[in-house]
Protein backbone atom coordinates (compact mmCIF):
# COMPACT_ATOMS: atom_id res chain seq x y z
CA UNK A 1 0.00 0.00 0.00
CA UNK A 2 1.26 3.47 -0.89
CA UNK A 3 2.02 6.13 1.69
CA UNK A 4 -0.67 8.65 2.52
CA UNK A 5 -4.21 8.66 3.81
CA UNK A 6 -7.48 9.39 2.01
CA UNK A 7 -10.28 11.03 3.99
CA UNK A 8 -13.82 10.44 2.71
CA UNK A 9 -16.55 12.72 4.02
CA UNK A 10 -20.14 11.53 4.33
CA UNK A 11 -20.94 15.10 3.43
CA UNK A 12 -24.71 15.31 3.88
CA UNK A 13 -24.52 13.55 7.23
CA UNK A 14 -21.97 16.11 8.37
CA UNK A 15 -23.83 19.20 7.20
CA UNK A 16 -27.08 17.89 8.70
CA UNK A 17 -25.23 17.50 11.99
CA UNK A 18 -23.85 21.02 11.62
CA UNK A 19 -27.30 22.41 10.81
CA UNK A 20 -28.74 21.07 14.05
CA UNK A 21 -25.63 21.73 16.11
CA UNK A 22 -24.88 25.35 15.19
CA UNK A 23 -27.44 28.03 16.16
CA UNK A 24 -29.65 29.24 13.32
CA UNK A 25 -28.83 32.78 14.36
CA UNK A 26 -25.57 32.33 12.44
CA UNK A 27 -26.38 34.22 9.25
CA UNK A 28 -24.79 35.88 6.24
CA UNK A 29 -24.80 39.69 5.97
CA UNK A 30 -28.06 39.47 3.98
CA UNK A 31 -29.74 37.27 6.58
CA UNK A 32 -29.29 33.94 4.77
CA UNK A 33 -28.71 31.15 7.31
CA UNK A 34 -25.17 29.76 7.10
CA UNK A 35 -25.02 27.60 10.23
CA UNK A 36 -24.68 24.35 8.27
CA UNK A 37 -22.04 25.79 5.96
CA UNK A 38 -20.01 27.27 8.80
CA UNK A 39 -20.33 24.14 10.91
CA UNK A 40 -19.18 21.89 8.07
CA UNK A 41 -16.17 24.11 7.36
CA UNK A 42 -15.19 24.04 11.01
CA UNK A 43 -15.58 20.25 11.05
CA UNK A 44 -13.26 19.99 8.05
CA UNK A 45 -10.69 22.22 9.76
CA UNK A 46 -10.79 20.03 12.85
CA UNK A 47 -10.65 16.74 10.95
CA UNK A 48 -7.82 17.76 8.63
CA UNK A 49 -5.83 19.22 11.49
CA UNK A 50 -6.25 16.18 13.72
CA UNK A 51 -6.00 13.29 11.24
CA UNK A 52 -3.74 14.87 8.60
CA UNK A 53 -5.07 13.26 5.41
CA UNK A 54 -3.04 13.64 2.25
CA UNK A 55 -6.18 13.36 0.10
CA UNK A 56 -9.74 14.50 0.79
CA UNK A 57 -13.02 13.87 -1.04
CA UNK A 58 -16.52 15.10 -0.25
CA UNK A 59 -18.79 12.14 -1.07
CA UNK A 60 -22.23 13.24 -2.23
CA UNK A 61 -25.78 11.90 -2.13
CA UNK A 62 -26.87 12.32 -5.75
CA UNK A 63 -29.82 10.16 -4.69
CA UNK A 64 -30.24 9.56 -0.96
CA UNK A 65 -33.10 7.07 -1.50
CA UNK A 66 -32.41 5.27 -4.81
CA UNK A 67 -35.44 3.78 -6.49
CA UNK A 68 -33.72 0.45 -7.04
CA UNK A 69 -33.34 0.07 -3.28
CA UNK A 70 -36.98 1.07 -2.72
CA UNK A 71 -38.06 -1.47 -5.34
CA UNK A 72 -36.34 -4.19 -3.31
CA UNK A 73 -37.48 -2.97 0.13
CA UNK A 74 -40.45 -0.56 -0.20
CA UNK A 75 -40.07 0.58 3.42
CA UNK A 76 -36.49 1.74 2.78
CA UNK A 77 -36.13 5.14 4.49
CA UNK A 78 -39.91 5.65 4.23
CA UNK A 79 -40.15 7.33 7.62
CA UNK A 80 -37.59 9.92 6.59
CA UNK A 81 -39.87 11.30 3.92
CA UNK A 82 -43.00 11.16 6.06
CA UNK A 83 -44.51 14.36 7.35
CA UNK A 84 -43.39 14.92 10.91
CA UNK A 85 -44.11 17.46 13.57
CA UNK A 86 -40.51 17.70 14.71
CA UNK A 87 -37.74 17.40 12.17
CA UNK A 88 -34.49 16.09 13.64
CA UNK A 89 -31.06 15.10 12.32
CA UNK A 90 -32.27 11.60 11.39
CA UNK A 91 -34.90 12.92 8.99
CA UNK A 92 -34.03 13.43 5.35
CA UNK A 93 -36.68 16.10 4.74
CA UNK A 94 -34.39 19.03 4.03
CA UNK A 95 -35.65 22.14 5.87
CA UNK A 96 -35.69 25.26 3.71
CA UNK A 97 -33.02 27.00 5.84
CA UNK A 98 -30.72 24.07 5.05
CA UNK A 99 -31.72 23.69 1.42
CA UNK A 100 -30.58 27.22 0.65
CA UNK A 101 -27.16 26.41 2.11
CA UNK A 102 -26.39 23.39 -0.06
CA UNK A 103 -25.18 25.45 -3.05
CA UNK A 104 -23.09 27.56 -0.66
CA UNK A 105 -21.55 24.38 0.75
CA UNK A 106 -20.75 23.14 -2.75
CA UNK A 107 -19.13 26.46 -3.68
CA UNK A 108 -16.98 26.55 -0.55
CA UNK A 109 -15.82 22.95 -1.02
CA UNK A 110 -14.78 23.70 -4.59
CA UNK A 111 -13.01 26.90 -3.54
CA UNK A 112 -11.00 24.85 -1.03
CA UNK A 113 -10.07 22.40 -3.77
CA UNK A 114 -12.05 19.54 -2.20
CA UNK A 115 -13.55 17.45 -5.02
CA UNK A 116 -17.22 16.50 -4.76
CA UNK A 117 -17.95 12.98 -6.00
CA UNK A 118 -21.41 11.50 -6.48
CA UNK A 119 -23.25 9.33 -8.99
CA UNK A 120 -26.84 9.32 -10.21
CA UNK A 121 -28.87 6.56 -8.58
CA UNK A 122 -26.47 6.07 -5.67
CA UNK A 123 -25.98 7.32 -2.14
CA UNK A 124 -22.86 8.78 -0.58
CA UNK A 125 -22.45 5.43 1.20
CA UNK A 126 -21.95 3.79 -2.19
CA UNK A 127 -19.38 6.38 -3.22
CA UNK A 128 -17.56 5.80 0.06
CA UNK A 129 -17.81 2.03 -0.32
CA UNK A 130 -16.25 2.15 -3.76
CA UNK A 131 -13.50 4.63 -2.95
CA UNK A 132 -12.75 2.95 0.37
CA UNK A 133 -12.51 -0.47 -1.23
CA UNK A 134 -10.36 0.55 -4.20
CA UNK A 135 -7.99 3.07 -2.62
CA UNK A 136 -4.27 2.35 -2.86
CA UNK A 137 -3.67 4.26 0.38
CA UNK A 138 -5.14 4.05 3.88
CA UNK A 139 -8.64 5.48 4.33
CA UNK A 140 -10.53 7.44 6.99
CA UNK A 141 -14.31 7.48 6.53
CA UNK A 142 -16.00 10.31 8.40
CA UNK A 143 -19.62 9.44 9.14
CA UNK A 144 -22.26 8.96 11.81
CA UNK A 145 -23.77 6.05 9.86
CA UNK A 146 -23.16 2.55 11.23
CA UNK A 147 -23.86 1.06 7.79
CA UNK A 148 -20.34 2.02 6.78
CA UNK A 149 -18.81 -0.23 9.44
CA UNK A 150 -19.01 -2.91 6.74
CA UNK A 151 -16.18 -1.15 4.87
CA UNK A 152 -13.76 -1.22 7.84
CA UNK A 153 -10.69 -3.30 7.02
CA UNK A 154 -7.61 -3.23 9.24
CA UNK A 155 -5.56 -5.11 6.64
CA UNK A 156 -5.99 -2.20 4.23
CA UNK A 157 -5.95 0.59 6.80
CA UNK A 158 -9.64 1.45 6.31
CA UNK A 159 -11.29 2.79 9.46
CA UNK A 160 -14.31 4.92 10.35
CA UNK A 161 -14.11 8.21 12.23
CA UNK A 162 -17.52 7.90 13.87
CA UNK A 163 -19.28 11.18 14.61
CA UNK A 164 -22.50 9.93 16.23
CA UNK A 165 -21.50 11.28 19.66
CA UNK A 166 -20.42 14.64 18.30
CA UNK A 167 -17.17 16.19 17.14
CA UNK A 168 -15.85 16.38 20.68
CA UNK A 169 -16.32 12.60 21.10
CA UNK A 170 -15.03 11.13 17.86
CA UNK A 171 -14.54 7.38 17.88
CA UNK A 172 -12.07 5.51 15.67
CA UNK A 173 -13.79 2.34 14.52
CA UNK A 174 -11.51 -0.54 13.53
CA UNK A 175 -12.09 -4.28 13.17
CA UNK A 176 -11.54 -4.75 16.89
CA UNK A 177 -14.08 -2.06 17.76
CA UNK A 178 -16.76 -3.60 15.51
CA UNK A 179 -16.07 -7.00 17.03
CA UNK A 180 -16.24 -5.63 20.57
CA UNK A 181 -19.48 -3.73 19.92
CA UNK A 182 -21.42 -6.32 17.95
CA UNK A 183 -19.65 -9.65 18.22
CA UNK A 184 -19.09 -9.86 14.45
CA UNK A 185 -16.25 -9.04 12.08
CA UNK A 186 -16.58 -5.89 9.99
CA UNK A 187 -16.90 -8.04 6.87
CA UNK A 188 -19.99 -9.62 8.49
CA UNK A 189 -21.58 -6.33 9.51
CA UNK A 190 -23.87 -6.01 6.47
CA UNK A 191 -25.32 -9.48 7.08
CA UNK A 192 -25.63 -8.65 10.77
CA UNK A 193 -27.53 -5.43 9.99
CA UNK A 194 -29.75 -7.26 7.51
CA UNK A 195 -30.87 -9.77 10.11
CA UNK A 196 -31.14 -7.38 13.02
CA UNK A 197 -32.90 -4.73 10.97
CA UNK A 198 -32.55 -0.98 11.27
CA UNK A 199 -35.52 1.26 11.99
CA UNK A 200 -33.59 4.35 10.87
CA UNK A 201 -33.38 2.85 7.36
CA UNK A 202 -36.79 1.19 7.36
CA UNK A 203 -35.33 -2.32 7.36
CA UNK A 204 -37.61 -4.70 9.32
CA UNK A 205 -34.99 -7.40 9.88
CA UNK A 206 -35.84 -10.97 10.79
CA UNK A 207 -38.65 -11.01 13.33
CA UNK A 208 -37.44 -12.35 16.65
CA UNK A 209 -33.75 -12.12 15.75
CA UNK A 210 -31.87 -9.44 17.65
CA UNK A 211 -28.21 -8.49 17.99
CA UNK A 212 -27.16 -11.50 20.06
CA UNK A 213 -28.87 -14.11 17.93
CA UNK A 214 -27.64 -12.54 14.70
CA UNK A 215 -24.06 -12.42 16.01
CA UNK A 216 -24.27 -16.00 17.25
CA UNK A 217 -25.54 -17.28 13.91
CA UNK A 218 -22.81 -15.45 12.01
CA UNK A 219 -20.17 -16.83 14.37
CA UNK A 220 -21.48 -20.34 13.70
CA UNK A 221 -22.13 -20.17 9.96
CA UNK A 222 -19.93 -17.32 8.70
CA UNK A 223 -22.37 -15.36 6.59
CA UNK A 224 -26.03 -15.01 5.67
CA UNK A 225 -25.77 -17.55 2.85
CA UNK A 226 -24.39 -20.07 5.32
CA UNK A 227 -27.23 -19.41 7.74
CA UNK A 228 -29.90 -19.81 5.07
CA UNK A 229 -28.29 -23.05 3.88
CA UNK A 230 -28.13 -24.39 7.43
CA UNK A 231 -31.87 -23.89 7.91
CA UNK A 232 -32.57 -26.54 5.27
CA UNK A 233 -29.94 -28.97 6.54
CA UNK A 234 -31.45 -31.31 9.14
CA UNK A 235 -28.00 -32.42 10.27
CA UNK A 236 -27.03 -28.93 11.41
CA UNK A 237 -27.46 -28.07 15.07
CA UNK A 238 -30.05 -25.29 14.93
CA UNK A 239 -33.13 -24.81 17.06
CA UNK A 240 -36.57 -25.26 15.54
CA UNK A 241 -37.43 -21.72 16.63
CA UNK A 242 -34.53 -20.15 14.76
CA UNK A 243 -35.22 -22.29 11.69
CA UNK A 244 -38.82 -21.08 11.68
CA UNK A 245 -37.80 -17.41 12.01
CA UNK A 246 -35.31 -17.60 9.15
CA UNK A 247 -37.77 -19.47 6.93
CA UNK A 248 -40.49 -16.89 7.65
CA UNK A 249 -38.13 -14.14 6.52
CA UNK A 250 -37.01 -15.95 3.36
CA UNK A 251 -38.44 -13.34 0.98
CA UNK A 252 -36.94 -10.45 2.94
CA UNK A 253 -33.54 -12.16 3.17
CA UNK A 254 -33.55 -12.65 -0.58
CA UNK A 255 -33.93 -8.92 -1.21
CA UNK A 256 -32.42 -7.05 1.72
CA UNK A 257 -28.71 -7.89 1.33
CA UNK A 258 -28.52 -5.93 -1.94
CA UNK A 259 -30.08 -2.93 -0.16
CA UNK A 260 -27.83 -3.05 2.90
CA UNK A 261 -24.54 -3.71 1.11
CA UNK A 262 -22.79 -0.57 -0.10
CA UNK A 263 -21.54 -0.53 -3.68
CA UNK A 264 -17.85 -1.22 -4.08
CA UNK A 265 -17.36 -1.17 -7.84
CA UNK A 266 -18.93 2.02 -9.21
CA UNK A 267 -17.24 3.59 -12.23
CA UNK A 268 -16.46 6.91 -10.57
CA UNK A 269 -14.65 9.82 -12.20
CA UNK A 270 -11.00 10.24 -11.36
CA UNK A 271 -10.31 13.36 -9.31
CA UNK A 272 -7.22 15.05 -7.94
CA UNK A 273 -7.92 14.86 -4.23
CA UNK A 274 -4.55 16.07 -2.94
CA UNK A 275 -5.09 18.22 0.12
CA UNK A 276 -4.44 21.88 -0.56
CA UNK A 277 -3.48 21.35 -4.21
CA UNK A 278 -6.27 23.36 -5.81
CA UNK A 279 -7.22 26.13 -3.40
CA UNK A 280 -8.86 29.07 -5.18
CA UNK A 281 -7.83 32.14 -3.20
CA UNK A 282 -10.03 34.49 -5.21
CA UNK A 283 -13.12 32.35 -4.69
CA UNK A 284 -12.36 31.96 -0.98
CA UNK A 285 -12.15 35.72 -0.54
CA UNK A 286 -15.35 36.35 -2.50
CA UNK A 287 -17.34 33.62 -0.75
CA UNK A 288 -16.09 34.72 2.65
CA UNK A 289 -17.28 38.26 2.06
CA UNK A 290 -20.55 37.27 0.41
CA UNK A 291 -21.66 34.79 3.06
CA UNK A 292 -19.89 35.94 6.19
CA UNK A 293 -17.66 32.86 6.16
CA UNK A 294 -14.28 34.56 6.07
CA UNK A 295 -13.08 33.15 9.40
CA UNK A 296 -14.31 29.59 8.82
CA UNK A 297 -12.93 29.52 5.29
CA UNK A 298 -9.67 30.92 6.59
CA UNK A 299 -9.37 28.18 9.20
CA UNK A 300 -10.17 25.48 6.63
CA UNK A 301 -7.70 26.95 4.17
CA UNK A 302 -4.99 27.07 6.83
CA UNK A 303 -5.58 23.44 7.82
CA UNK A 304 -5.50 22.29 4.19
CA UNK A 305 -2.41 24.34 3.39
CA UNK A 306 -0.60 22.94 6.42
CA UNK A 307 -1.62 19.46 5.39
CA UNK A 308 -0.25 20.03 1.89
CA UNK A 309 3.06 21.26 3.33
Amino acid sequence: MSDGRLMLLDTAALYFRAFYGVPDTVQAPDGTPINAARGLLDMISRLVGEFEPTELIACWDDDWRPQWRVDLIPTYKTHRVAEVIEVGPDVEVVPDPLQVQVPIIEDTLRALGIPIVGMAGYEADDIIGTLGSTSSIAVDIVTGDRDLFQVVDDSRGVRVIYTARGMSNLELVTDDVVRAKYGVDARQYADFATMRGDTSDGLPGVAGVGDKTAASLLAQFGDLAGIVAAVDDPDVSLSASVRAKIRAAEDYLGRAPAVVAVARDLDLPEVDARVGAHIDETAIEALGARWGLTNSLGRARAALTKGAA
